[in-house]
């Protein structure tokens, strides 16, 4: 099993596509890495779902990218946008990200997204997708997968 997005969309369609509405509602999220020393990095980030894959795009030899390459761990944080509401609810996407190496991948992917070259990119490959909303303005519901297990949906007053 690879866990892709792909794997994670046949699985749960429904929560699927919310997490890409929320991810397509806004062209910058939070994307956290790991550090040489262990201390978490945050920066922002442009993600795409094409062709079954959640991919991560960045540009040539940024923090960021070091860090997968050192540590492919990564946590996901879709952009809340303004105010209070969070349209959709507040998304989260973890997993290891994998550098693309083979060219015709990287041109086939350039050719669709057009991104500044040069530039990494990334496949990533999924250990949890969660989706908090609130409920009848009363409660606060957590729809939590990973691969292999059904959603489990836990509610909080």
């Amino acid at each position: 099993m690879t866990n892709s997005w792909a794997d994670f969309a046949t699985a749960e369609p429904e929560l699927a596509r919310t997490v890409e509405e929320r991810f397509g509602a806004f062209t910058h999220h939070v994307l956290a890495t790991l550090r040489k020393d262990g201390s978490p990095r945050t920066t922002g980030l442009e993600v795409a779902f094409r062709g079954g894959e959640l991919w991560l795009g960045m540009m040539p030899d940024s923090l960021k990218a070091l860090d997968l390459r050192r540590d492919p761990r990564f946590a996901l944080q879709a952009n809340p946008g303004e105010g209070q509401s969070m349209g959709g609810g507040d998304v989260r996407i973890s997993g290891r990200a994998f550098e693309v190496e083979d060219p015709a991948e990287k041109a086939a992917y350039a050719e669709e997204v057009e991104p500044p070259e040069p530039f990494h990119l990334f496949r990533t490959e999924l250990t949890e997708v969660v989706r908090t909303s609130v409920e009848d303005e009363k409660y606060l519901v957590l729809q939590v997968w990973k691969p292999g297990e059904p959603v489990r949906v836990i509610k909080r007053t």
